[in-house]
C-alpha cells in the first residue's frame, strides 16, 4: 500500500484576533500550570505543591465562542427552520456521517475580485478546466485565497462567493458537503449590503445560504491551505462536526487525504 499525505484544512480558534464581526470574536482563558497546581490542592485535601512534578499542576482553557468560531461545518437549521421544500432542518447533531468523508474537489477562483459572484457558467468552466464530472456526495472545495488574509481586518471581506444558483447547480447533482476558503459561503457580508442598499432586492441578502430552503445541504467556512492539496481532485476529504445537540453548526478540523 502506498503513503498517505494528510493536509490539515482549517484555522485555530484563537482570541484577539479579527476573525469575525466584533460580537463574535472568541476568548479564551487560559488555566496555567502553576494555577492547576492551586486547583489540584482543592481536589486533594492535604497534597503540598511540592508534590507535585515541578510544584505545576495541569492546564486548562475556558472558551466562549460560537458554534461558527473557527472552522465550522454549517447545518442546514442555520440557514432556515425547513429543508427540501418544507421538511424540518437537521441540526449538526443529525448530519449524516456518511456526508463527512468523500473524494474531494477544488474549484480554483482565486483569479477573481473580492466580493465578485461565482456563477454557474464559471463552476461548469473550472469543471471542464480541471475535466471533472461530479456526482452524489463530493465535497466541492471553493478557493478564492481570502485564507491568505486570515488575522488580519481585510479577512471579512476578501474572496469572491458563491450565489444561489450556483450553489443549486452542485446540489441538483447530489453534492451534500461544500467549503471556502473565506469567512462565508455567500460573497462577504458588506458587499451584499451594499448591493441590497442600491438595488433594494431582498433576493441577494444572503442568498447562497439561502438555497439550502430548497436542498439541503451543509458548507463549511473559514478553510484555510487549500494549495497544499496540489490537485484539483484524486483525494478523500475528511470533515465530521462536533456533536452539539440542536446546533445550526459544529467546528470541524477538515483534512484532505492524498494517496501518495
Amino acid at each position: 500500500m502506498g503513503s498517505k499525505r494528510l493536509i490539515d484544512l482549517g484555522i485555530s480558534i484563537e482570541p484577539g484576533l479579527p476573525s469575525d464581526p466584533p460580537m463574535m470574536i472568541p476568548k479564551v482563558d487560559y488555566v496555567t500550570h502553576e494555577m492547576g497546581a492551586e486547583q489540584m490542592m482543592e481536589f486533594f485535601p492535604g497534597v503540598t505543591k511540592d508534590q507535585l512534578p515541578g510544584r505545576l499542576g495541569w492546564a486548562m482553557e475556558f472558551l466562549t465562542l460560537t458554534s461558527h468560531s473557527g472552522t465550522h461545518l454549517d447545518a442546514p437549521f442555520h440557514y432556515h427552520p425547513t429543508m427540501d421544500k418544507g421538511k424540518r432542518a437537521w441540526t449538526i447533531d443529525e448530519i449524516p456521517l456518511e456526508w463527512c468523508l468523500n473524494d474531494g474537489v477544488v474549484l480554483d477562483f482565486r483569479h477573481k475580485a473580492d466580493g465578485e459572484r461565482i456563477t454557474v457558467a464559471e463552476v461548469k468552466a473550472e469543471l471542464e478546466r480541471i475535466r471533472y464530472e461530479l456526482k452524489p456526495l463530493d465535497i466541492v472545495l471553493v478557493q478564492t485565497g481570502a485564507d491568505q488574509a486570515w488575522g488580519t481586518l481585510q479577512y471579512l471581506v476578501k474572496g469572491a462567493g458563491m450565489d444561489r444558483e450556483s450553489t443549486l447547480f452542485l446540489l441538483e447533482k447530489g453534492v451534500k458537503v461544500v467549503g471556502i476558503d473565506a469567512w462565508s459561503w455567500d460573497r462577504p457580508l458588506p458587499f451584499l449590503a451594499k448591493e441590497f442598499r442600491e438595488t433594494g432586492d431582498p433576493k441577494v441578502i444572503w442568498e447562497a445560504h439561502f438555497a439550502g430552503i430548497e436542498i439541503g445541504y451543509c458548507h463549511m467556512e473559514k478553510m484555510a491551505n487549500l494549495v497544499a492539496i496540489g490537485m484539483p481532485h484524486g483525494f478523500t476529504v475528511c470533515c465530521f462536526p462536533i456533536k452539539i445537540k440542536g446546533a445550526s453548526a459544529g467546528w470541524c478540523r477538515p483534512v484532505a487525504i492524498v494517496e501518495e
